[in-house]
């Protein structure tokens, strides 16, 4: 009869052999360059995704050999419920058990890029690529595209006024369609917050919603008088009398006509013929003429109930503005508050 101990030798002495054959077969599935472009790449893990999805992913777009192995390694290390979602920079050639630890450790290649309230589509673009998040081009592309528009639930043909000016935090480079689509998301979360009923609303309801929000996004200075001007525009729509937003024609001449920041607004700005020009035409410009942020949006939704008609900057240091209820007030106010020295 055996001992024991025997027995527990030769059968340690197995266990060693297939962990000794295991880790060769593994070293061998894992040697070799896997044939992908050069360069670090960026890599994404979804919220909820599981080892082995992750480890097909990783397989397909050639970052590891052998699927199965990077499974095996987060099993037999017990870290199948660690991998972290977010965006990670891999190295070329890194091994599996490399980019396993990379993922579980969570250490993310990211840089903090923050977008401002009131910016447009191509003012957004320039500072992304500048940041080196992503070219200028594509970024206005994804934005301008009518079925990208479409599959995130912008009622427009673009996602001008729906990329909301906040901090992110990205690797870069960084895709510029999962910018934007980020972006969007955020947009469409502060707006659950500010309008919770909002998805009961009609697509071109929202839409003028968010045209209104952008037009006061770079009307207003104070954020206590945001749902006042808000509402000298409900007001001047319900009448059929033009907004008179200098905003918009600033909009046509830098993003429209392509030129420098007007100094001021002259005659013959006001006379520009395009749908944009709230001068020459009543109601609503086609489009959204900025990124509005949270206050723009909360005044758009929930302006003030007031009978102004007429506002004008009373205090350009404190950024205040007189409110009118008639034009011979406003005149009136105009030429107090234009004239000081």
């Amino acid at each position: 009869m055996r001992r024991p101990a025997t027995i527990l030798a030769r059968a340690g002495a197995i266990v060693l052999g297939a962990l000794f054959c295991l880790a060769a077969i593994a070293a061998w599935l894992d040697s070799g360059p896997v044939p992908r472009t050069s360069g670090d790449r960026l890599f994404s893990i979804r919220k909820g995704e599981s080892l082995s999805r992750i480890a097909e992913r990783l397989q397909e777009e050639r970052y590891i050999r052998f699927a199965p192995l990077l499974d095996l390694i987060g099993r037999i290390r017990g870290t199948a419920g660690s991998f972290k979602a977010g965006y990670y920079r891999i190295p070329t050639h890194a091994s599996t058990a490399r980019i396993h630890d990379l993922l579980v450790s969570g250490a993310q290649s990211l840089g903090k890029v923050t977008i401002p309230e009131g910016w447009t589509v191509s003012k957004i673009a320039g500072h992304l690529e500048a940041q080196g998040v992503c070219p200028a081009a594509d970024f206005i592309a994804a934005a301008r595209s009518s079925p990208l528009a479409r599959k995130l639930g912008a009622p427009a043909g673009s996602l001008e006024g729906y990329l909301f000016p906040d901090t992110y935090f990205v690797p870069a480079p960084f895709p510029a369609e999962t910018l934007a689509e980020i972006m969007v998301k955020r947009f469409f979360e502060t707006l659950g917050e500010v309008a919770p009923n909002w998805k009961d609303m009609s697509p071109a309801a929202l839409q003028e919603k968010v045209i209104v929000a952008s037009i006061v996004e770079r009307e207003y200075r104070v954020a206590d008088e945001a749902p006042r001007i808000a509402s000298v525009f409900y007001n001047r729509l319900r009448r059929n009398i033009g907004l008179e937003s200098c905003a918009t024609l600033e909009y046509i001449i830098t993003e429209i006509q392509g030129k420098a920041h007007p100094e001021y607004i002259s005659i013959e700005d006001k006379k520009i013929d395009s749908p944009y020009n709230t001068y020459r035409w009543a109601g609503l410009p086609p489009g959204p003429i900025s990124n509005p942020g949270r206050v723009a949006l909360e005044a758009a939704f929930r302006p003030a109930r007031t009978d102004f008609l007429y506002f004008v900057l009373q205090d350009p240091q404190a950024g205040r503005h007189h409110f009118s209820r008639d034009l011979s007030e406003h005149n009136q106010a105009k030429y107090l508050y234009l004239k000081k020295p």
